[in-house]
């Protein structure tokens, strides 16, 4: 059986994969170009422990981890070598040795510890979704502006070199007006145990915020503005959370997105951005390598490759210290996310999806809390 026949890799067995394909080379060499900041992580899950991994692979390690749970941050520091383990979050937060938190515990706990964080002057990388809503990442920005640090969100779409290439070449003007972006992503999670966080509402479940994410961002990282309508429709959960939806989205360029998620059917993770002179195809894209462009004039195929999908985390660590040393571009990318957000968030009130430390508004609104009994 040839590779193209299988089904491609769940996210966790798709990311093991890449980092083996990496982890016996050396560590490229332009990846961290601006001064080295000392980091710290909040949680010890997958992704933590993926970023820990890719550090090591480039001969760098996280200068302290707090969690929840002491014994599981003292292993996870045993596992990788951290300096320090933190008996509480504010211990960390006093350390004036940290310069930047990367925060990896569920999206609805993320607001919390950016408060902390921002307001004792670290720098944060915090991983999707950044908040649970657009008036928390209000708040957010507000404080990093405030205390002088960096914000910056760790979906690794507006981090991958391709991504940075692609949109180079579409700003030259060599792909002509971007027109359509049609963009996919389907996971089939089992119901069982609905108290995980894929369908829990108590921790922020749903579609939108752990895959909508990323299919909102690769559209708009190509748009030339946010997208301002949107028509939608979506179906709930048993738990009330969002699980599967199609919507389309158009901006003042007349742009349009069309996008569809689903928590519950298998589809590929498939980006097609439409373009007057040609098109780009993109699949597994939110930590993808390489890309085809489909020329309009006589049809044929461009691959085009840049990055590595296995050093993905590296490249968000490397964006956050390029923005502390001054970097526009990087420092711009907060304002990506701060689109999406806005546009997940106005999304997810149209079909009646409110956590429930969105109570308030769920009531204003005359709709139930997701979950709710």
């Amino acid at each position: 059986m040839s590779d193209q026949t299988l089904a491609p890799l769940d996210s966790a067995a798709a990311s093991d994969a890449a980092y083996a394909r990496v982890s016996s080379r050396p560590f490229p060499a332009d990846v961290f170009a601006a001064p080295r900041l000392r980091w710290a992580v909040i949680g010890c899950g997958v992704i933590a422990n993926q970023m820990a991994q890719v550090m090591a692979l480039a001969g760098r390690h996280l200068a302290g981890v707090a969690n929840r749970t002491l014994e599981k941050a003292q292993a996870f520091a045993e596992r990788y070598g951290v300096e320090r383990v933190y008996e509480s979050f504010d211990e960390l937060y006093a350390d004036p040795t940290i310069d930047a938190v990367y925060i990896t515990t569920p999206h609805n706990t993320h607001i919390a510890f950016l408060r902390r964080a921002l307001a004792a002057g670290k720098h944060v990388l915090c991983e999707k979704s950044i908040t649970l809503n657009a008036a928390e990442l209000d708040e957010a920005r507000a404080l990093a502006r405030e205390h002088g640090v960096v914000l910056m969100d760790a979906t690794t779409i507006l981090h991958m070199p391709l991504y940075q290439e692609l949109v180079r070449r579409m700003r030259s003007g060599e792909f002509g007006q971007m027109n359509l972006a049609q963009v996919n992503f389907g996971s089939y999670k089992e119901y069982g145990d609905l108290s995980n966080r894929f369908y829990n509402p108590r921790l922020a479940g749903g579609a939108m915020l752990d895959i909508g994410v990323y299919a909102l961002s690769i559209a708009r990282l190509f748009m030339a503005s946010q997208p301002d309508e949107m028509v939608s429709l979506a179906n709930h959960s048993v738990t009330g959370v969002d699980q599967t939806s199609g919507f389309v989205t158009r901006n003042a360029e007349g742009q349009l997105g069309v996008f569809s998620l689903s928590l519950h059917s298998k589809q590929p993770k498939r980006a097609m951005i439409s373009f007057d002179k040609c098109y780009l195809e993109v699949m597994e894209y939110p930590r993808a390598d390489h890309a085809t462009i489909v020329w309009t004039a006589d049809g044929h195929r461009e691959e085009v490759r840049a990055g590595e999908e296995g050093y993905a985390l590296a490249y968000e660590i490397a964006d956050l210290e390029a923005a502390v040393a001054g970097n526009e571009e990087k420092l711009k990318l907060i304002d990506y996310a701060a689109d999406v957000m806005e546009l997940m968030t106005r999304l997810r009130y149209d079909w009646g999806v409110y956590y429930p430390e969105e109570a308030e508004l769920a009531a204003a609104a005359g709709v139930a809390v997701a979950g709710a009994e």
